[in-house]
């Protein structure tokens, strides 16, 4: 979107008074597809951040409800349809306690995650990530110096997370690999709980 139609439809009476309803109608439903196509739209017009911060609450909550639910059947979560969104979620809280420097709040999401997805690409950078988080580097330090910006990956489900970098994730992670053994035992009580 350009700005003018970013201005329209700031300013649309008819398009704004669809979004509400569908903001209202999806958190009482709890559509999480809904849920963050509304809350999607809201950041890019710059809406009310009452009103997204609102919204995106209780998408946190109907991610963590739904994710309980499928551990506790000791299934995974593929990056598909309602999954893609449910692991978005918690990656994006993850990123988000992170960028306020809460290392270990972060480090514990990141590591659930990587315990509860089915899918080799994203575990693999979720893995990179407790390493990095377990070295106390401040977000904004890794994604300007570490995150290669001229890379996206090829597919679409990995547009929401960080798995390419500038160094090869593979080695980085066998270099590593004592401080993830003893990241993954210290969690570990997180999943027996």
């Amino acid at each position: 979107m350009d700005k003018n139609e970013l201005n329209e439809a700031r300013t649309n009476p008819d398009f704004l008074k669809y979004l509400e309803e569908t903001r209202v109608s999806s958190m009482e439903n709890k559509d999480i597809s809904a849920m963050y196509e509304t809350l999607d739209s809201m950041l890019v017009l710059g809406l009310d951040e009452e009103k997204i911060n609102s919204l995106y609450e209780v998408i946190l909550k109907t991610a963590f409800e739904n994710v309980e639910k499928i551990v506790n059947e000791n299934k995974k979560l593929d990056l598909v349809d309602k999954n893609l969104l449910y692991v978005r979620a918690f990656y994006e809280h993850a990123i988000e306690k992170w960028s306020y420097d809460n290392f270990d709040g972060a480090k514990e999401l990141v590591f659930v995650l990587a315990n509860i997805i089915k899918d080799e690409i994203l575990e693999q950078s979720l893995n990179v990530l407790l390493i990095v988080l377990s070295k106390k580097t401040p977000l904004d330090d890794f994604y300007e110096t570490q995150v290669n910006l001229d890379t996206n990956s090829s597919n679409e489900k990995y547009g929401y997370f960080l798995v390419d970098f500038k160094f090869d994730a593979s080695k980085f992670l066998e270099e590593n690999k004592e401080l993830l053994q003893a990241e993954y035992k210290n969690l570990q009580p997180l999943l027996d709980a």
